[in-house]
């Protein structure tokens, strides 16, 4: 019988094969008494099985950090690694062993749920959702002591079908194993535009539909389906009329894609002879290939923060340096935007919390992250701005600051990026001149933009976190995923001012969160008057098809009349006419 469901569209695209279904059973354990004489070889058992699921994790970090795999998922893992190692998690299994004399899986299963509860009522949402960490890390676990392993396997399909994952929920441990059975698409009942299932489809370029609700339940394996990654549609034993349609349309766009690759070395200009720079954002060194592959005009934004991950030592120096000039010098004279660490809210570095004792923000996205960190612990920033400033003698680089909110924290920072400079002099370093830009994410910054206008080089305006502070909205939520708007009211306005501003100050602006890389939103951004967008390679050449197509000072016309509106309803039906 035909069905449809919706959920939440993350990753465009249109994907036509068989479900794949990925059971999270292992939870349902038995429970057993035993006796006093076998409780030691029961703790073993289970100490064995730990030390088997962390060497797991080892195995799939290093997975993770081949050339081609996603970036995020060496992060993701990490958490999985912390949360494992957390003496609050396995102790009071092995307490639980010893009193009950219990068999591990029961005593594993009861401690989890403690856990979790705790977890429930934290007032910060960020924590309440690594629940679902907790309960992955868990499965795994059990897994071992049950004997099972799940691996995903290729199934038979016919020459016009993807394999298509649905599962409540992806680990980021499931989410590795995909990058080699090509997969063509993910439903899940659960996450929002920032998951881990939606980061990994979009760097893959895989449909995905999430936060369904009830779509694993009612899905048999096999079950012919279809994934409308733009719509945010899930087709199920679609009728011949429906496969035929979404079959053609599926072949246009895969055409449309190919015809793209034409348009690697054209200039990226408007119809009334604009020039638009579009620049990548990157994770690791080996991301330049990509970058370079699709015609980048530069690197917009090198997420430092991932060298730092899924490690035990913080990166030296010299590491730094090696890694900032792999990246200079690949991109062969272009720019290059180098942020500075950028830790804390979803992103964390096991280094880093041994750091700081182990410290637990109540609040990570409000918490001491970013640069707030970074001038908490100036050593350490130190090491990372006289890496940046060596390679700068290598090439063009822009150094770019994240998260900040205060006149002071500008001082501070600029004071220290000198203070570098002068340990690099002594130590007759050669650099070049470096920019300093601020990113503009906090709704403070944008509303106050005095002292970022007057004391540094350049603004970079990270879309993400400016929607998640100015509608209170914590991005990695499941159950306010539907309320994170680009198109709210306040936060085009926010954009809007930030770029005209830097306009009027002839200071140059960039946006590079996700709204810069949204072919939808391209027309938009550009009547707001942005000449700089940077986004992820693979959307590169979508966004400049856009800009060849565009009317700049029409659309300044047009975009001038949108932004009065107060509406999201208005402003998206306006921006359809665009």
């Amino acid at each position: 019988m035909t069905f449809s469901l919706h959920g939440q569209a993350v990753s465009g695209g249109i994907a036509i094969g068989r479900a794949h279904l990925v059971s999270h059973a292992a939870l349902e354990v038995a429970h057993y008494q035993l006796r006093e004489r076998d409780v030691a070889a029961e703790l073993t058992r289970f100490d064995k099985a730990v030390a088997t699921a962390g060497a797991e994790l080892d195995a799939l970090r290093s997975e993770a950090s081949v050339p081609g795999a996603p970036a995020e998922l060496s992060a993701f893992v990490d958490v999985h690694a912390m949360i494992l190692a957390d003496p609050t998690l396995t102790d009071g299994v092995r307490d639980l062993i010893r009193e009950r004399r219990c068999n591990a899986e029961w005593a594993m299963v009861q401690q989890m749920q403690l856990v979790v509860d705790q977890f429930d009522e934290f007032e910060d949402a960020y924590l309440r959702e690594r629940k679902q960490d907790i309960v992955q890390v868990v499965e795994r676990v059990l897994r071992v002591l049950q004997g099972k392993v799940r691996k995903f396997t290729r199934r038979k399909t016919t020459a016009e079908d993807d394999l298509i994952v649905v599962a409540n929920d992806l680990s980021p441990a499931d989410t590795i194993q995909f990058k080699n059975l090509k997969i063509g698409g993910f439903v899940t009942d659960l996450g929002g535009s920032t998951s881990h299932t939606a980061i990994v489809a979009r760097s893959l370029a895989i449909p995905a539909v999430v936060g369904m609700q009830h779509a694993r339940p009612l899905i048999q394996d096999d079950d012919l389906l279809i994934i409308d990654g733009t719509r945010g549609a899930l087709i199920v034993d679609p009728d011949i009329g429906v496969l035929q349609e979404y079959r053609l349309r599926k072949a246009e766009r895969e055409l449309d894609r190919s015809k793209l690759k034409r348009l690697i070395g054209s200039r990226s200009q408007t119809l009334d002879g604009e020039d638009v720079e579009l620049h990548a954002n990157i994770e690791l060194p080996q991301d330049t290939d990509r970058a370079r592959e699709v015609g980048a005009d530069g690197v917009g934004l090198f997420r430092t923060e991932f060298l730092f991950m899924n490690r035990d030592e913080l990166p030296d120096e010299d590491e730094q340096f090696e890694a900032y000039r792999a990246v200079i010098k690949a991109m062969a004279g272009k720019p290059v935007t180098i942020r500075t660490l950028d830790i804390g809210a979803d992103k964390e570095a096991r280094a880093l919390r041994k750091r700081a004792g182990n410290r637990v923000s109540p609040n990570p996205a409000l918490g001491l992250r970013a640069i707030r960190f970074c001038l908490a612990e100036p050593q350490l920033f130190l090491v990372q701005l006289r890496a940046i400033l060596r390679a700068s003698h290598y090439g063009k680089v822009r150094l770019l600051i994240p998260m900040l909110a205060h006149s002071v924290e500008i001082e501070q920072t600029l004071s220290l990026i000198e203070l570098a400079r002068l340990q690099l002099c002594d130590a007759k370093q050669k650099m070049s001149r470096v920019e300093v830009g601020g990113m503009i994410e906090i709704p403070a910054a944008a509303l106050a933009l005095g002292p970022f206008l007057r004391k540094l080089d350049f603004l970079s305006i990270g879309t993400n976190d400016l929607i998640q502070y100015t509608l209170a909205i914590d991005r990695t939520d499941d159950a306010v995923a539907h309320l994170y708007d680009p198109l709210h009211p306040a936060v085009l306005k926010l954009m809007a001012q930030t770029i005209q501003s830097a306009q009027r100050a002839l200071m140059p602006v960039a946006v590079c969160g996700e709204m810069a890389g949204d072919p939808k939103l391209t027309k938009l951004l550009l009547g707001m008057g942005l000449r700089q967008f940077s986004m992820h390679p693979a959307q590169i050449l979508e966004v400049k098809q856009q800009v060849m197509k565009s009317d700049a000072a029409q659309l300044a016309q047009r975009v001038a009349k949108l932004l009065r509106f107060d509406e999201p309803d208005k402003i998206a039906e306006q921006l359809d006419k665009l």
